[in-house]
């Protein structure tokens, strides 16, 4: 059984997980939030109740207060008496006995008063209001009322304002029984909903912040997941692969091996380093893969060391297309190019540079179809070589240019190995564009053709250090 076979039971458990623990978390976080904006209406309810209890008790407390300063013995000061006054004596007696009413014995400041500290005593202090005093004889004559009373009984009509009533009357059986119309005091509270919630607004503040932190923790759980998800996938991707790129040259060594035990082959000399060069080359195939996996890792360690010396980007471009000549010739593909930069002088790592651009070359010969060409072409920019190298091959689709430099992705061919290799070799070109200050940028069309397109810093005196260069030349 191969290793692919036992790996994909596990993949299989994995995707049929992975969707539930979604669908649970979801739910989760659904009736979370329910919970949340459930109890905040109820604390909004709660509240909105407590308010207007506490408002209850603190007009209740100055009516108490009022009653008992107004039942007081009757004073003529305090008696208002109208212009058309004339009554006789008998009568004018009985009127100035009368007790006086809430309106005759207070002004409006000092009712105003008398509610500011009644609120305050209940924890309403900043609490806005408008009063008036009324007689129930007839309900629109006020007798007091504060300054914006009448604009805020227009809008009592709706829910934004809460109205409270307050009627003044002696006690039952008291020889004050009557001898006054009784009065009504009536509060209005502007805006209530808008007071309790600016109470409840650290905890509204405190339950969003929490709801917040219970979304973002979850969208770190499920992207977790994905990013799981997907590195087991790329996983197995990879262990396929190195599967098939191990097997070949171990099954070609087996061979040659066996031939080599025949006694006709062992005879025949020519037939021995013919076998022995076979192995050679699966040796060395076998060891590149090691070296190529190992890079990988040198590099998700962030420990790619560079030995920059300045170098000639067209040099190094001719030696890398004669190093493919035999292989482009092989598959009748053809090579153009057209190294117009001025300046090519660039400072870099030899090694790691020729790799890049070698990777970048090899793709084009890998991904290829019937008559390939591959165009290279240089050209200058502020500080920059660019450098573009374009083939008519297979193409990629949008989201393989969106993840082409991805460690260990590879573009997905069904079920087909005809293209060898670890999905490494991208990463690895963007590592060292990146460790060079450069930049690369990829142009593709499935189907048509891709172009890749980098840019390395020139050394900064790159005029003056070609014109040495050549001078040495000569």
């Amino acid at each position: 059984m191969t290793t692919a076979a036992l790996l994909k039971p596990k993949t299989l458990q994995l995707r049929k997980i992975f969707p539930v623990i979604i669908v649970l978390i979801s739910l989760s976080l659904i009736g979370t939030i329910y919970v949340q904006y459930s109890w905040l209406r109820t604390m909004l309810v709660d509240k909105h109740e407590e308010f207007r209890y506490k408002l209850i008790r603190g007009i209740n407390e100055v009516g108490v207060n009022l009653m008992e300063q107004k039942n007081s013995l009757p004073s003529l000061k305090n008696y208002r008496v109208r212009p058309d006054f004339s009554l006789q004596a008998e009568q004018f007696r009985s009127e100035l006995m009368r007790p006086p009413t809430i309106a005759q014995k207070f002004t409006e400041q000092e009712v105003a008063d008398k509610l500011h500290k009644a609120f305050a005593s209940q924890g309403l202090k900043e609490v806005k209001f408008e009063f008036a005093i009324t007689s129930n004889v007839n309900l629109l004559s006020y007798e007091i009322k504060s300054r914006a009373f009448l604009n805020q009984v227009e809008d009592t009509a709706s829910d934004r304002n809460l109205v409270l009533y307050y009627i003044f009357q002696p006690p039952s059986g008291s020889d004050l029984e009557n001898l006054v119309p009784e009065e009504v005091m009536t509060v209005i509270v502007p805006n209530v909903k808008k007071v309790v919630l600016n109470d409840m607004r650290w905890m509204i503040v405190g339950a969003v912040f929490f709801t917040l932190m219970i979304i973002t923790a979850f969208y770190i759980t499920v992207n977790a997941l994905l990013r799981q998800k997907k590195l087991s996938e790329i996983k197995n991707d990879f262990i396929n692969n190195m599967t098939h790129e191990f097997k070949t040259p171990l099954a070609t060594i087996s061979l040659a091996v066996d031939a080599l035990r025949n006694d006709k082959v062992a005879q025949d000399r020519e037939k021995m380093n013919y076998f022995s060069s076979i192995i050679k080359e699966e040796n060395k195939r076998m060891n590149k893969h090691v070296e190529t996996i190992l890079q990988a890792a040198v590099m998700d360690r962030q420990e790619l060391t560079l030995n920059k010396v300045p170098l000639h980007v067209h040099n190094l471009i001719h030696e890398i297309m004669d190093n493919y000549k035999l292989q482009l010739e092989e598959k009748g593909a053809r090579a153009e190019l057209s190294l117009d930069a001025r300046f090519d002088f660039v400072e870099a790592d030899q090694v790691h540079f020729r790799n890049l651009i070698s990777n970048l070359v090899d793709n084009a010969v890998k991904y290829s179809k019937d008559n390939l060409l591959i165009k290279i072409a240089t050209y200058n920019t502020n500080k920059f070589i660019g450098i573009r190298i374009e083939d008519n091959g297979i193409g990629m689709s949008k989201e393989t240019v969106r993840r082409i430099f991805e460690k260990f992705y590879r573009a997905h061919t069904g079920n087909l190995h005809n293209v060898k290799g670890f999905g490494l070799g991208l990463s690895y070109v963007k590592t060292v564009v990146d460790a060079h200050d450069g930049k690369i940028k990829v142009d593709s069309i499935l189907g048509k053709g891709s172009a890749f397109n980098l840019e390395i810093p020139l050394i900064k005196d790159s005029a003056t250090a070609e014109t040495t260069n050549s001078h040495r030349h000569n």
